[in-house]
């Protein structure tokens, strides 16, 4: 029996919806009061926040009447953020207790500065208690392999949740030594391990490696960056546990959804989070079932309200009921981003995800790179760098026979749109990612590869 997702109460019990009615009659309040909270977002951050004084200037002032007017307020982008931080603070500087940093990779090189009050950190906290009652009871141990050192980092924020839950943590940061993490979290006895895919990947074949006969991990979530379903795979088998989703970003609260027992998509956090799905290109509204990018807004913040944010995630929202019961919109376990897209050929897309789930299927196979090399009037070259785990011995037959099992590549090759791609095996150490930044694909007009 599939346990009913603990968001679902929740969420009832924070838009005081009577939780013996329908589920009709649930989504018809929750979309009241998410209408509600829209209106009361607008107001606060026209009143408040430079920047949408500035961009709401031409909205009328009366309240929406509807969900689907609110179609009519224009996206804000990272690069707003990143252009103009300060412009978004909505209350007093005095009034910030955290402010995160995330530097972009764009030609500017501006920082995007995120602002949190002391309540808007509560409500991820309790965020965190909720959802983490899926992977954990009372008297546990978790284990949290992401920033947890400074105060009200993400690390920080998910222990004091789970300490509501009477669950103890081990706050070990992001995993640089693998075999040091293995022997920690063994000792400590987790019984969930929280961190990022890569990096969990990475310990899970040190722990093999470590020869550890017994293992107390029940659960694990991952989060920060898309989650390769094959990563996933080889999780549930090396350690014969259930691996679990999150999804999140530092700009919506670090907290925006995670998957029930049914292992079938995010539930979200619709009382604090509106979400829509919009076409990339056009921006118009993407009806449920049909993929397209994530946009959401906040409902309950006021250190730094965001309307209509750009995350450039592909993603769709399941039209389906999920197994669980639960009345909340599912949506579907990101796709990845739509700035890795690679056009190698004008109809012939290569995704990230491509990669990933061919290339994270092979066994003993921990991190890559890939490059892209795009040249006009020629064909374009690929290029993948493999880190493999200790006594792995996968030989470029196998990567290339994985690779070419990708419609994308194999399609581009055939008619001579792309090269054969060339492999190499890394001798630079490992190279997982810290979380800070999102994978991606590497595109290069210069890059030569012998």
């Amino acid at each position: 029996m599939i346990n009913i997702t603990p968001l679902d109460k929740w969420i009832k019990e924070k838009i005081q919806f009577c939780c013996n009615s329908t589920h009709s009659d649930f989504t018809n309040a929750l979309e009241a009061y998410q209408l509600r909270k829209i209106n009361e977002t607008i107001d606060h951050a026209r009143s408040n926040s430079p920047f949408y004084r500035r961009m709401l200037r031409n909205i009328p002032m009366e309240p929406f009447v509807a969900l689907s007017d609110f179609a009519k307020i224009p996206f804000t982008t990272p690069s707003d953020i990143a252009g103009d931080p300060f412009g978004f603070l909505a209350v007093r500087q005095n009034d910030v207790s955290n402010i995160v940093t995330l530097r972009t990779s764009g030609s500017t090189g501006n920082a995007k500065r995120i602002f949190f009050t002391n309540d808007d950190l509560e409500l991820t906290i309790d965020f965190f208690h909720r959802g983490m009652r899926t992977l954990v009871s009372p008297g546990q141990k978790v284990a949290i392999l992401l920033p947890g050192a400074i105060s009200d980092s993400v690390g920080d924020l998910l222990m004091r949740g789970l300490s509501r839950l009477d669950v103890r943590s081990l706050v070990y940061g992001p995993v640089i030594d693998p075999r040091d993490a293995v022997d920690a979290i063994s000792s400590f006895g987790a019984h969930c391990l929280v961190g990022i895919p890569i990096q969990v990947l990475d310990l899970a074949h040190s722990w093999v490696e470590a020869d550890i006969k017994q293992s107390s991990i029940e659960n694990v979530l991952l989060s920060t960056d898309y989650v390769p379903r094959a990563i996933s795979r080889t999780l549930q088998n090396l350690w014969g546990c259930r691996v679990f989703n999150h999804y999140g970003m530092t700009e919506m609260g670090l907290g925006g959804g995670v998957e029930c027992e049914a292992l079938d998509g995010y539930h979200l956090r619709e009382a604090d989070l509106y979400f829509e799905i919009v076409d990339h290109e056009t921006g118009r509204l993407c009806p449920d079932g049909v993929t397209g990018e994530v946009v959401f807004t906040t409902l309950t913040r006021k250190g730094m309200p965001l309307i209509r944010y750009r995350t450039g995630d592909m993603a769709r929202i399941i039209p389906e009921p999920c197994p669980c019961g639960s009345a909340l919109k599912r949506m579907e376990c990101v796709k990845g981003r739509w700035s890795g897209i690679i056009y190698l050929e004008p109809d012939s897309r290569l995704f990230l995800s491509d990669l990933d789930e061919a290339l994270f299927g092979l066994s003993g196979l921990l991190d890559y790179r890939a490059t892209v090399s795009m040249r006009k009037g020629r064909a374009a070259q690929m290029h993948i760098d493999i880190y493999q785990a200790e006594g792995a011995a996968l030989k470029k037959q196998d990567i290339l026979h994985a690779l070419n099992r990708i419609n994308a590549i194999q399609k581009s090759i055939s008619s001579n749109a792309l090269m054969e791609p060339t492999i190499t095996f890394s001798s630079e150490g490992r190279w997982s990612t810290t979380g800070t930044t999102k994978r991606k694909i590497v595109i290069s007009t210069e890059a030569e590869y012998t």
